[in-house]
């Protein structure tokens, strides 16, 4: 059976990328965290979830009245994305909108131009990455679990707004995965009426009770963007129970200190990503010089 690792970024077939390593130590800042602006050019994703990059990323605006979003940690910077998955944020929060389901409350995407963060994620490289609260946003909140996770049913806190948000964010053709708690995914596939093939996208992954995370598909106009293998035929109902029997436990326990050490660590990443971190405005016409620009078709 197979199942994902979220932090990996396995390279698609045909995809053959030239690799360098980014000096900074294990934790350590580097220029991926102290640079603030986005290298300007074309905008593109570069390697892979893990160990990518983004050019030209813009960053989540400000929500226009009505409140249709809240960034929740604000001060962490983390609000950049390839454009795309800008796009994505702005469209969910309007459809919860519309749904009077309260605002979106948005956690983390990437930084200025993607990279290894010092804390926090191993992923959230490329800009096709970002967390999302089940809850409502609102200033000052906190997370809680939907999930009773000793009991494993749903909490207190689980409320029509998370089938809801999930489903619409499912089907969002850009939207390649969405990582849930297997307890979350129990309920949906108890639950779901009508259409299902939305659920085959929600992935269970340890963890992700207070918050979901959503992985965009690589862009068609970024060829060194490194895909994920396609998700497996069905729902993924069939799934679930794996994920919550005791044999799990032996591969969770890998798998979250495999991705833990992962986190702040400076992976290799594609040798266009140099461009990318060195990239500043200089002389007049320097920065577009220096921008990558994507092949012709």
């Amino acid at each position: 059976m197979r199942r994902d690792w979220i932090g990996t970024g396995l390279a698609a077939a045909g995809v053959a990328t030239a690799l360098f390593l980014a000096p900074a130590a294990t934790g350590a800042e580097s220029i991926w965290s102290k640079v603030k602006s986005p290298a300007r050019g074309a905008p593109l994703s570069i390697g892979s979830y893990s160990g990518g990059c983004v050019q030209g990323a813009k960053e989540l605006p400000s929500p226009a009245e009505g409140g249709r979003y809240l960034v929740m940690r604000p001060e962490r910077r983390r609000t950049f994305g390839h454009p795309a998955l800008i796009d994505f944020v702005v469209k969910l929060g309007v459809g919860l909108e519309q749904k009077k389901l309260g605002p979106l409350a948005v956690g983390d995407l990437g930084q200025a131009r993607g990279g290894p963060a010092p804390n926090g994620h191993a992923s959230h490289q490329s800009g096709l990455d970002v967390d999302l609260w089940f809850e409502a946003g609102t200033p000052g909140a906190q997370q809680h679990s939907v999930v009773d996770l000793e009991a494993q049913k749903t909490s207190p806190y689980w409320s029509q707004r998370v089938p809801v948000m999930l489903e619409l964010a499912a089907k969002d053709p850009r939207v390649a995965r969405i990582f849930i708690n297997a307890l979350i995914k129990r309920e949906l596939c108890q639950s779901a009426q009508g259409d299902r093939s939305w659920l085959s996208k929600l992935r269970p992954w340890w963890g992700h009770n207070e918050h979901f995370h959503v992985r965009l598909a690589c862009p068609a106009d970024s060829p060194e963007c490194q895909a994920q293998p396609p998700l497996p035929a069905g729902d993924g109902c069939d799934e679930v129970d794996w994920w919550l029997s005791p044999e799990a436990v032996k591969d969770r326990n890998k798998g979250v200190e495999s991705y833990q050490k992962r986190v702040g660590a400076q992976p290799k990443l594609p040798d266009s990503c140099k461009k990318v971190a060195e990239w500043s405005p200089g002389k007049e016409g320097a920065g577009r010089e220096a921008a990558l620009t994507p092949p012709a078709p």
